[in-house]
């Protein structure tokens, strides 16, 4: 059994990196880009993550960061770029490219791998991709609760497909995400949590660990299967 939970890295260059990533469906998403509307209503996910949360958190901090990123993009060569590309070189860019932009994509991603009457057990492919990579779904939940927990201050916590397709757990600080090079260990992300406070404060206030164990009960399976099988083509791997 194999586990990558270590700092593990590849000699692949942005050059390769971008060519990974623009195969992958979020590539339209470009440096000026649209807020996509909620899938669900703001009182969908509830009791989990309350109605206010949710208007909050999408209409006024999600759409901030889409607003500053466009406001950052306009009249720029990198305007039109895909944003993943400009993600794979980030460094070279602005700060207020990667803050901006990292904090428009991350909740996109957020959005779309959360679902009202959600959680459960993922499919029989990705659970077995889990369990060879992190020994059990049980194990998995553990380890990505503890990267959401551990992580001080703001950030995110990931479940990405690594250069090889195997699958890690890490969190980043900030609004920075495993396509940046910037961050310990680089992947493509298929799923994730925000735990920032303005994402559960109105409804559990310094209860980082109950938002963390009910978000389990809002995870949109079949989302984070399709990201997976999708990253697994952009890498060009068959399992």
């Amino acid at each position: 059994m194999l586990f990558f939970l270590g700092a593990f890295m590849l000699n692949v260059s942005a050059a390769d990196w971008s060519a990974i990533v623009k195969k992958l469906s979020d590539a339209q998403l470009t440096a000026m880009s649209n807020q996509k509307p909620l899938p669900y209503a703001y009182n969908a996910l509830e009791p989990y993550i309350d109605a206010r949360t949710m208007e909050i958190h999408y209409s006024k901090h999600h759409a901030t960061y889409t607003s500053n990123m466009n406001k950052a993009a306009k009249g720029q060569a990198f305007e039109s770029l895909s944003l993943l590309r400009i993600f794979a070189e980030v460094d070279k860019y602005p700060v207020a490219v990667r803050n901006n932009g990292g904090g428009f994509y991350n909740h996109y991603l957020f959005w779309e791998i959360m679902k009202p009457q959600g959680g459960g057990l993922p499919s029989e492919i990705l659970q077995k991709a889990i369990q060879d990579a992190l020994g059990s779904f049980d194990a998995f939940k553990s380890e990505f609760s503890k990267a959401a927990l551990d992580r001080f201050g703001s950030g995110w916590a990931w479940l990405s497909v690594d250069e090889t397709g195997h699958l890690f757990v890490s969190s980043t600080p900030n609004q920075d995400n495993p396509l940046m090079p910037i961050v310990e260990k680089r992947g493509i992300p298929i799923f994730c949590l925000d735990v920032w406070e303005h994402a559960y404060y109105l409804n559990y206030q310094n209860r980082r660990a109950d938002y963390v164990q009910n978000f389990w009960n809002l995870v949109n399976w079949q989302e984070v299967e399709k990201r997976y099988t999708e990253a697994l083509m952009a890498l060009g791997i068959t399992k």
